[in-house]
């Protein structure tokens, strides 16, 4: 089993970048791998990807540094345990709210006596090849991500990061805004300011990382100044629209020798 390196360095305090990918693409996910980001999630929650094709666009990342991850439709155990034996090093996990539920997720992750993770990685093992190397050493380099989006979870923020296992906290400010009754596509509100920075300092109490997501240059670099270690660039088709627009604003329709 290859060591991740990225749960490696989260748990170190170093920062890092990666991006999510919605686009549902092999292709895609493997000129991302080779872009040089450090990690990359495959987007499962909010798009059509079957099992299947999560593996295609796995398998399009072999050839890079960047560790996979998994962005889950639910907590529920099969989805991890699938994730994971298909050959992700790592989940993103959503609407975790409390302890509890925090817990069961590591656990999920986790051999026993450690955890309840059944044994079957099939691909993750290159098809049993790996078998012993693997069970020796998946339990240190699974990384763990929830995101937190819900009111609950921000209640339950201490507890939640005090979790053994958590590697990072990620800010979902779309489902938190809703949360806090206001608009995810206009101004944060004060209430949900407060909330991100109250899961910035838990995070930074408990040594786990905090994340969010920014699109530009000028985002990332604030993120990072204000203290967030797990930054996401994009996501993917994010990253399409802005090139898409900027070459569309630069185009001029006037006849040649009149712009």
């Amino acid at each position: 089993m290859k060591n991740n390196h990225v749960r490696e360095r989260v748990r170190a305090g170093e920062p890092t970048i990666g991006s999510f990918m919605g686009l549902g693409s092999p292709d895609v996910a493997e000129l991302m791998a080779h872009a040089g980001y450090d990690w990359l999630v495959i987007e499962t929650e909010h798009n059509a990807l079957e099992v299947a094709e999560i593996q295609h666009m796995l398998r399009a990342m072999n050839g890079a540094q960047a560790v996979p991850v998994v962005r889950l439709p639910s907590m529920n155990q099969v989805y991890i345990q699938r994730a994971l034996d298909i050959g992700a090093m790592g989940i993103v996990v959503p609407m975790v709210k409390t302890a509890e539920e925090a817990r069961a997720v590591v656990a999920a992750t986790r051999y026993p006596p450690q955890g309840t993770r059944g044994f079957g990685p099939l691909r993750a093992s290159q098809y049993s090849y790996d078998f012993q190397d693997y069970f020796s050493r998946a339990n240190d380099h699974i990384l763990v991500v929830f995101i937190i989006e819900t009111r609950e979870a921000i209640d339950n923020i201490n507890a939640i990061a005090a979790v053994e296992g958590v590697d990072v906290l990620f800010i979902g400010p779309a489902d938190l805004s809703i949360a806090f009754g206001g608009n995810p596509l206009g101004t944060p509100s004060a209430e949900l300011t407060a909330a991100i920075d109250r899961v910035l300092a838990v995070g930074r109490k408990a040594g786990v990382a905090v994340g969010k997501g920014g699109n530009t240059p000028e985002e990332i670099r604030a993120l990072q100044a204000k203290g967030f270690t797990w930054i996401a660039h994009g996501p993917d088709y994010f990253l399409l629209k802005g090139a898409i627009n900027a070459g569309l604003a630069a185009f001029s329709r006037a006849p040649a020798g009149q712009c």
